[in-house]
């Protein structure tokens, strides 16, 4: 598909909003049960997650310091490309499910994401965790506005393997063809981005992600977005979640943005850092989210 990509500055402004994603940095192997074949094909990963989607007052055990042990399965979904290792999640039952790609924070493909995605599994999607810095983790500040900066100087190199996990979900033959993408923070930022310049896919989720207001941009997008945001986010404040959401408007997209009271940037990923002020909103945007994710992905 041709586009026209968005210009650095207009992309993400990563850089800027790196400083936001300040909450301590994970570093962590690779986990699983090995890696994969390159995903020419639909491959079918022996370890699957039980199907078991949370209540309606219960939050993913992963944003709450209660992630298990990892049951999915690394996977190199780039042809020829054995750096580059996302994570599969894989319900248990032979389908077909709804896809999700989900998209790291400014430090990499974690475990924290990983077990996300077992969570997601758990409520009945094939998930792909994908890997934006070709196996690497950043430890620090620095190393992570590093890693940031190599992904923001290509943008056409990160869409195409955005596209290339979507690629792949949909060649499954335990997946509907419906494939939806959220991120947090720089994923979020991306998540968007891949929105309107990535192939098509169905749902588009952000969480405290860098924004567009140019409703000429907007039009671009071909689907519902979803938006979590925080009112004490200093790098994406509610000004510019009010811009976004009058230029989707104006540029026709159906949208579900929420500004929660009383958090900062982060909160919905690490809940436990501060439970007492994060539960309640996290619970909120978690409803809204599977809400979300029934119209757009199973409807």
């Amino acid at each position: 598909m041709n586009r026209t990509f968005l210009p650095t500055t207009q992309l993400l402004a990563l850089m800027a909003l790196a400083a936001a994603c300040g909450e301590p940095a994970e570093k962590a192997p690779v986990s699983g049960a090995g890696s994969e074949p390159a995903a020419t094909a639909a491959v079918a990963t022996t370890r699957r997650v039980p199907l078991h989607p949370t209540a309606d007052d219960e939050l993913p055990p992963a944003i709450i310091g209660k992630g298990g042990p990892l049951l999915g399965t690394d996977l190199h979904y780039l042809k020829g490309d054995t750096a580059t290792t996302g994570y599969l999640a894989v319900p248990e039952g032979e389908g077909p499910f709804p896809a999700l790609v989900i998209i790291h924070e400014w430090n990499g493909l974690v475990d924290r994401v990983r077990q996300v995605a077992d969570d997601f599994a758990a409520e009945g999607y094939v998930t792909l965790a994908a890997d934006l810095y070709h196996g690497r983790t950043g430890s620090n500040p620095e190393e992570n506005r590093a890693l940031v900066g190599e992904v923001q100087s290509d943008p056409q190199t990160m869409v195409a393997n955005l596209n290339a996990a979507a690629t792949y979900l949909k060649s499954r033959p335990d997946v509907t063809g419906r494939v939806g993408a959220m991120g947090w923070c720089f994923g979020g930022g991306v998540a968007l981005s891949f929105g309107l310049d990535g192939e098509h896919h169905d749902a588009t989720a952000i969480f405290y992600g860098r924004l567009v207001d140019d409703p000429a941009v907007l039009k671009r997008m071909d689907h519902e977005v979803y938006g979590t945001f925080a009112r004490l986010d200093r790098g994406i404040p509610p000004e510019a979640v009010q811009r976004f959401e009058e230029a989707l408007r104006a540029a026709g997209i159906p949208n579900d943005l929420h500004i929660y009271d009383d958090v900062n940037h982060g909160f919905w990923l690490r809940v436990d850092g501060k439970p007492e002020t994060r539960t309640a909103p996290a619970l909120d945007a978690w409803r809204r989210l599977k809400a979300y994710l029934q119209r757009t992905l199973r409807s």
